[in-house]
């Protein structure tokens, strides 16, 4: 896997972040032509299946570029009307603000604008895949030591970046035309966040009306949460 030099420190204001790539022939290159095929093909309840025979720990790791790529595509969109004026900290409504905290370089959580947000769980999670003491090349029976609380951090973050796409900026992303790849991509992501359970549900609980509404045969029974208007959730800050 070819991915592009993460950035050590805690604000990045000039990041670029570039898509993440498998080696020509290599097995998650295989698997990333086997989702792609998949999804093409209009199918998103198959295409978060594990295939049969499938080490499930290969098959997590090519999602998690493929969902990278999609989230980073889908934030650049609108990144220019994200700036620390309109959007001076990372939420989701009023309700729900997120805090950032690597646990390396920044081990209390602080506020930081939704753009800083953004690019720090971009670089963040370009660094956890290099790593290959959690990410390596080849998976064993069994995951290494955090392996998966790093996958579960990974889809919680991403998770937030379309919760505030929703909350924030969803009327820029209708009109650029953006809003049927959003609304595709987020059924994709929360249909392989319910399917492995990676994500908790009183995460979710910013974008129950939006699960609702676009993944109708999936959510209402099986999201467990109680699905009300925004503005009756609870305020919460969370990291």
């Amino acid at each position: 896997m070819r991915i592009a030099q993460a950035l050590d420190n805690f604000i990045f204001p000039t990041a670029k972040f570039t898509k993440c790539k498998f080696a020509d022939g290599s097995h998650r290159f295989e698997l990333h032509q086997q989702l792609l095929a998949t999804l093409n093909a209009g199918d998103l309840s198959s295409a978060v299946k594990l295939p049969p025979g499938e080490n499930p720990y290969e098959f997590v790791t090519t999602n998690i570029v493929f969902f990278f790529n999609s989230v980073n595509l889908l934030f650049d969109s609108v990144s220019d009307f994200c700036t620390p004026e309109t959007c001076p900290v990372m939420s989701a409504g009023p309700e729900y603000k997120y805090l950032w905290a690597d646990g390396k370089n920044t081990r209390k959580p602080v506020s930081v604008c939704a753009q800083q947000y953004v690019r720090n769980v971009l670089a963040w999670t370009q660094a956890l895949i290099d790593d290959s003491t959690i990410f390596p090349p080849q998976f064993d029976n069994n995951p290494p030591k955090g392996f998966k609380d790093a996958v579960k951090n990974i889809f919680k973050r991403m998770f937030r970046v379309y919760a505030h796409l929703y909350r924030h900026h969803f009327q820029k992303v209708v009109q650029l035309g953006v809003e049927p790849h959003l609304n595709t991509g987020f059924k994709h992501f929360y249909l392989f966040v319910r399917e492995y359970n990676l994500v908790d549900k009183r995460e979710l609980a910013p974008l129950a009306g939006v699960i609702v509404q676009i993944c109708q045969e999936y959510a209402h029974d099986k999201l467990g949460i109680p699905i009300m208007p925004f503005l009756q959730i609870p305020h919460q800050t969370q990291r």
